[in-house]
């Protein structure tokens, strides 16, 4: 019996009811195409670091710099994850400590801001994320956010309408970066505008690093001020976050994470982290993303030759946004609909949106998932079909099952090994 059966055996003798939820877990995971843009299978290495001992170290601190005694191989990991964050985005300096996405942002507004002081952000019903200063979120409450967004025509950034606000505003920092925008981001414009405005240009690349690590995608390195990411998403690691920057904003940076706004580092995500980044630096990491793209185009292809219409008419990266508006289902029907036929989406607002959050108006769809499995363009075809058709049979209980029954055979001829 090798270590890991004898993990397994211990968690079951335990914990059982525990077991069982990770067991079906992983039974929904190898039964259900995973099409949120913002998910991802993590490889067997990943995992292994993420469960490993160094979950029982604590490290306040940086490297060589610590409040706690035995963390010589512990600062080496750190070191490792730095150095491989740097070279695969040509970062100046690192932060690997952030818990997640949501505390890297806010760690960069306390770094560099004050109470009160005035930010832009792209509008949540837009593309743009919570903590990029929506009204219910600790950036919205505590730093006087002003919002761009799309254009209604074209439902794109017009950076020289964003520019006339910034100029207008005078913010002392502006958030680049989306969450829910399916075209390239021009961060050298957005650097540009900043300059002219004096503010800090902030990046958000959560959904986007993976590709601009393989080089498919404009990066905001070397020029932008600072940069945030997860290490999930297209980066296929496991969930925490980076801030990476400019050298003069390092020392800001560090304080503001430790000891500003957090303790100990979690060490098995950081080694996991280091896993995900040496990963990402080889050649087949490339051609993994290059399939996310391609597979991306021809599910939007596909979504709109059966009728469907996307928010800007298609995608440069890996998600596209569906606009139902006209199709008698909204978003909070479509996710469950899809859902009860093994497709996992959510549902997502649209610019403009006329609906709530909590019943929007579209649905967010996204490839590194399904690409990460195996598939292909051909796949993406018979995955647009299927879309569409439970959409527009949504109250179809028989088209429903029909589609499960075509998802559990396509997942069947793509395995998911996560034992």
């Amino acid at each position: 019996m090798d270590k890991k059966e004898t993990k397994i055996i211990e968690l079951k003798k335990k914990d059982k009811n525990i077991f069982e939820l990770i067991e079906k877990e992983k039974n929904r995971l190898k039964t259900n195409l995973e099409l949120i843009p913002s998910e991802n299978y993590v490889s067997k290495a990943v995992r292994a670091a993420l469960g490993s001992v160094l979950t029982n170290k604590y490290s306040e601190g940086y490297p060589k710099k610590r409040y706690y005694g035995g963390n010589k191989f512990i600062d080496q990991i750190e070191l490792l994850a730095i150095e491989r964050a740097k070279k695969l985005f040509n970062a100046e300096h690192v932060n690997v400590q952030p818990y997640s996405g949501s505390p890297a942002n806010l760690e960069v507004y306390y770094a560099l801001l004050s109470i009160g002081d005035k930010v832009m952000g792209m509008n949540l019903a837009h593309g743009g994320h919570l903590s990029h200063g929506h009204p219910v979120s600790f950036s919205g409450k505590n730093y006087d956010f002003v919002q761009y967004g799309v254009e209604k025509g074209t439902e794109r950034l017009n950076y020289d309408t964003i520019r006339k606000l910034a100029l207008k505003e005078k913010p002392k920092l502006i958030v680049s970066g989306a969450t829910a925008y399916p075209r390239t981001i021009d961060f050298k414009e957005f650097q540009k505008i900043a300059d002219e405005a004096g503010a800090i240009h902030m990046a958000d690349i959560s959904h986007i690093a993976g590709l601009i690590a393989a080089g498919l995608h404009p990066s905001p390195f070397p020029f932008t001020d600072v940069v945030t990411t997860t290490t999930h998403k297209t980066l296929r690691g496991p969930r925490g976050a980076i801030i990476m920057c400019k050298e003069k904003y390092a020392h800001q940076i560090d304080s503001a994470v430790f000891p500003g706004m957090q303790g100990g580092p979690h060490n098995n995500v950081i080694a996991a982290v280091a896993v995900a980044l040496g990963e990402a630096l080889k050649s087949d990491f490339k051609v993994y993303i290059k399939q996310v793209i391609k597979n991306a185009k021809a599910l939007a292809n596909e979504l709109e030759k059966q009728g469907l219409r996307l928010v800007t008419g298609g995608t440069d990266n890996h998600l596209i946004l569906v606009d139902l508006t006209n199709t008698g289902c909204t978003g909070k029907e479509a996710e469950a609909a899809l859902e009860e036929a093994n497709i996992v989406v959510n549902k997502n607002m649209i610019p403009f949106d006329k609906r709530t959050p909590f019943n929007p108006s579209g649905i967010r769809i996204g490839t590194p998932a399904i690409t990460s499995r195996g598939m292909k363009v051909n796949e993406m075809k018979e995955i647009g079909r299927m879309i569409a058709s439970v959409i527009k049979n949504h109250n179809n209980k028989a088209v429903k099952n029909k589609i499960k029954k075509e998802v559990l055979e396509l997942c069947k001829k793509f395995p998911l090994r996560l034992d």
